[in-house]
């Protein structure tokens, strides 16, 4: 076969030829699911609450500013802590 005819198919075939298709960029997964951003509501609403109660009482040394905002504030904060970092259980395919 001569080589003309060799080169003639070669165009052929690099014409036809479709280049590489690009990769499709995948969807981005939401790193926190409905239950975090629900946990995490629930701790923002116990901190404004616990600063709203606090601001009503108006004292410094007052039986709520002494004796109970602080384990609120801290429990809030450790909750919404907890609601970042909490998974649900996977389900398992058996």
């Amino acid at each position: 076969m001569p080589s003309s005819a060799k080169k003639n198919r070669r165009k052929a075939k690099a014409e036809t030829a479709k280049p590489p298709a690009a990769a499709k960029p995948t969807p981005a997964v939401m790193p926190l699911g409905a239950v975090n951003y629900l946990f995490i509501a629930l701790g923002a609403a116990v901190l404004a609450l616990s600063y709203a109660v606090m601001y009503i009482e108006k004292e410094v040394d007052g039986f709520f500013a002494l004796g109970i905002a602080p384990f609120t504030l801290v429990g809030a904060y450790l909750w919404i802590l907890f609601a970042i970092f909490w998974r649900g259980k996977k389900k398992q395919n058996v």
